[in-house]
C-alpha cells in the first residue's frame, strides 16, 4: 500500500471505531504529508526510518495554531500555541504522517486513563476494560493498529502502562534526553517523553528522532551473559497470579537464552525514597503550582479526582519542597551505584491486568486502590530517574508487561537489550 492508502484506511477505520481513542484528527495535514512521503518513495529518497510512518501525538503537545487541551476542558478556550512543540517538529522534518492527537487523562494525572471529559477509550484487547494511563488514546492506538507509533509522557508510568495493558512496546527515556518544551507539564522534575511502538526497534528510531539524533539501525543486545537483577519484595506483593505467572515464563526463556538472573533487592531504597516524601509526592507538588491560578477559580472545570489530588500539593512547605528534591538527588545516585553490576532490572510493568472500567467510574475507593497499583512498579522509575521498557509478555489472555529498567543516560543500551529480549521471547 501506498502511503496515502495507508492514510485512508487508518481514518476509516478511526470514524468506525471507539470515539474516544483521538480528541482530534489532522486529515488534510496527514494526506498532504503522505503524498510527500511517496514521492520521496518513488524517487528512491528517504528522510529516515520514520518517512511516512504514521504517527499520533498525546494531546498534551503543542500544535502551531491550536490550543492544547491536555485532555481537560478547563484549557478549551486557551490561547493558540504559536509554534509546534520540538518533538513534533522533529516527526515531521523526519518523515513522519502526524494523524492526530490521542486522548489521555485529565492534566497526565492518573495511572487508569479515564476521562470524564472527553470519554475514556476502551482497551484495545477488550473496550471494557481499562486503557491504562495517562497515555491511554496512545497505548490503544498502537494496539489497535490505527497508529504505528504514538508519542505520550510518561512521569509515573504514562507511557509504560499502557504499553503494557494494550500489548505493545513503551519506552520512557531518561528526563531531559527528549526536550519538554511545548508539552503541557505535570512534574518539572519527573516528565518525561517517549514512543509506544508495536517494537522495540520502532521505539528506537522514534526516540533517536525525538531527542534530535540520528536513528541509526538497533543491534539487538547479546543475551548470553546478560546480568538480570529481580527486585523481589514489596514490588511484587499484590500481583495477578497471570502476571506473577507470564513474568516467571519470561525469566525462564531468558535464562534459556543465556542470561544470568538473580535476584537484586532494592527495598531498603524503596523505603528511603518513601521517607523523602513526607509532604506527598512530587507531581502532586508541582502540579499544585503550575495550577495555581486555576484550582479555586475554576474547580468545577476540572475532574474531581484529580483536582483533589493536584490540591493536595498545595499542604506542602517550600522547605519541605527543597529538601525532597535534596534528598533525591542522594538516593538517584545511591540507586545507580546499587545498579552498578547488573545490566537490567527486570519486573511486571504492572501488578495486574487491566481492570474492568465501569466499577472505577463508579467508586472512587475503587479507583484509587486500582490507580496505586497501577503505578506502583513503574513510579518509582521516575523518582530514581532510569530508563525503562514495557515488552509485552506471550501468551496471555490479557495483556502485560515485562518492565526493564537500567541506570541514567544508557537509553540506547536499554533499547538494544531490549530488542535482544523481544526477541527471545518471540522465539
Amino acid at each position: 500500500m501506498s502511503v496515502r492508502d495507508t492514510v485512508e484506511a487508518r481514518l476509516a477505520r478511526i470514524a468506525a471505531g471507539d470515539p474516544a481513542v483521538f480528541t482530534r484528527l489532522y486529515p488534510g495535514a496527514a494526506r498532504a504529508a503522505a503524498d510527500a512521503a511517496d514521492a520521496r518513495r518513488r524517487d528512491g529518497v528517504a528522510l529516515g526510518p520514520l518517512d511516512g510512518a504514521i504517527v499520533s501525538i498525546k494531546d498534551l503537545f503543542d500544535v502551531a495554531g491550536e490550543t492544547t487541551r491536555a485532555g481537560s476542558v478547563l484549557l478549551a478556550d486557551a490561547d493558540p500555541a504559536q509554534a509546534d512543540a520540538p518533538v513534533v517538529a522533529r516527526l515531521r522534518r523526519a518523515g513522519a504522517v502526524i494523524l492526530g492527537k490521542t486522548n489521555m487523562s485529565e492534566f497526565a494525572f492518573s495511572g487508569l486513563g479515564l476521562n470524564p471529559h472527553y470519554g475514556t477509550p476502551g482497551n484495545a484487547a477488550d473496550p471494557e476494560r481499562i486503557p491504562g494511563g495517562s497515555s491511554s488514546g496512545a497505548g490503544v492506538s498502537v494496539g489497535q493498529g490505527t497508529s504505528d507509533i504514538a508519542i505520550g509522557s510518561d512521569t509515573g508510568g504514562s507511557v509504560r502502562i499502557p504499553a503494557a495493558l494494550n500489548g505493545v512496546v513503551g519506552f520512557k527515556p531518561t528526563a531531559r534526553r527528549v526536550p519538554l518544551a511545548g508539552a503541557f507539564p505535570l512534574s518539572y522534575a519527573l516528565d518525561s517523553l517517549g514512543p509506544l511502538a508495536r517494537t522495540v526497534a520502532d521505539c528506537a528510531a522514534a526516540d533517536a528522532v525525538m531527542a534530535g539524533e540520528e536513528p541509526l539501525p538497533l543491534e539487538a543486545f547479546p543475551l548470553a551473559g546478560l546480568r538480570i537483577g529481580v527486585p523481589r519484595g514489596v514490588l511484587f506483593t499484590e500481583t495477578e497470579p497471570l502476571v506473577a505467572e507470564a513474568f516467571e515464563r519470561a525469566l525462564a526463556a531468558l535464562s534459556r537464552a543465556g542470561a544470568r538472573v538473580a535476584d537484586h533487592p532494592i527495598d531498603d531504597l524503596l523505603a528511603a525514597m518513601d521517607a523523602a516524601l513526607p509532604d506527598g509526592s512530587i507531581a502532586a507538588i508541582e502540579a499544585a503550582a503550575i495550577h495555581a491560578d486555576w484550582l479555586d477559580s475554576r474547580a468545577g472545570c476540572y475532574d474531581p479526582r484529580v483536582h483533589r489530588r493536584i490540591v493536595a500539593g498545595r499542604s506542602a512547605s517550600a522547605a519541605g519542597y527543597v529538601r525532597t528534591l535534596r534528598r533525591r538527588a542522594a538516593l538517584i545516585a545511591a540507586l545507580d551505584g546499587h545498579l552498578a553490576p547488573l545490566d537490567v532490572l527486570a519486573l511486571p510493568a504492572t501488578a495486574a491486568t487491566a481492570p474492568r472500567i465501569a466499577p472505577l467510574e463508579a467508586d472512587d475507593a475503587a479507583f484509587l486502590a486500582a490507580n496505586r497499583l497501577m503505578l506502583r512498579n513503574t513510579a518509582f522509575g521516575n523518582f530514581f530517574d532510569l530508563t525503562g521498557l514495557s515488552l509485552p509478555m506471550p501468551g496471555l489472555a490479557r495483556p502485560a508487561g515485562l518492565m526493564l529498567l537500567a541506570r541514567n543516560g544508557q537509553d540506547r543500551r536499554l533499547l538494544a537489550i531490549g530488542a535482544g529480549i523481544e526477541a527471545a521471547l518471540a522465539g
